[in-house]
């Protein structure tokens, strides 16, 4: 199952991140490294703001999101759907690549998930996956989690869902140890798999090649 709360994009991209989002959502483009023109659906696409950088990179981006609310706030101009990213309307190894932004801790499981990457991505595509990570750093780590679990969730719930922000801090605790997370999507059929951590451990990003 997946959550697709609007308040999840209004907290990453306002609170969180003071505009660092721009570059973390270039690394994350710069990172498929596929060339121009390719076909990348970007999943649990929200406003769309994934698509317009996939767009100025001249790829073709493909919108999926469960929340109707979400793909009408949408100004990117890719083509969309409201859509179970478990269970996606594309065709067998139809698409060069996949992104995906601020998501994966909203799943219960993780598998199922790589599975239908594994799925859609041609052989030799790649996959960018951004999420939020815990500082190695134990002052940047502690300063972390003083900023995300306590502040963010006061202000957010000035702005929008109070219980909606409350649960953002948690649900870091929900993705699995990277270790595991790597295994588990060499086992959906990747290889070169890596993690990489960026701005001092408050964000992540894992690439991969479909075998």
């Amino acid at each position: 199952m997946f959550d697709t709360i609007a308040p999840r994009y209004d907290l990453v991209n306002r609170l969180m991140t003071f505009r660092l989002d721009v570059r973390w959502r270039r690394a994350t483009v710069d990172a498929l490294g596929l060339p121009a023109g390719s076909t990348v659906a970007d999943l649990a696409s929200g406003t769309g703001d994934l698509c317009v950088d996939l767009g100025s990179a001249g790829h073709r981006p493909l919108s999926f999101d469960l929340s109707i609310g979400m793909l009408r706030a949408d100004r990117s101009g890719a083509p969309r759907a409201q859509a179970d990213v478990l269970r996606l309307p594309v065709r067998d190894g139809a698409v060069d690549g996949v992104t995906c932004g601020f998501a994966l801790r909203n799943f219960v499981e993780l598998g199922p998930f790589f599975d239908e990457l594994g799925r859609i991505v041609r052989p030799g595509g790649r996959i960018a996956l951004l999420d939020v990570a815990t500082p190695p750093n134990p002052v940047v780590r502690t300063g972390h989690a003083v900023y995300f679990g306590k502040v963010v969730p006061v202000i957010g719930g000035l702005l929008s869902d109070r219980a909606a922000y409350r649960y953002l801090p948690k649900s870091v605790a929900y993705l699995p140890e990277p270790a595991a997370m790597l295994r588990r999507l060499e086992a959906a059929g990747f290889e070169l798999v890596e993690r990489r951590l960026l701005s001092g451990g408050i964000t992540q990003l894992v690439t991969a090649t479909r075998r």
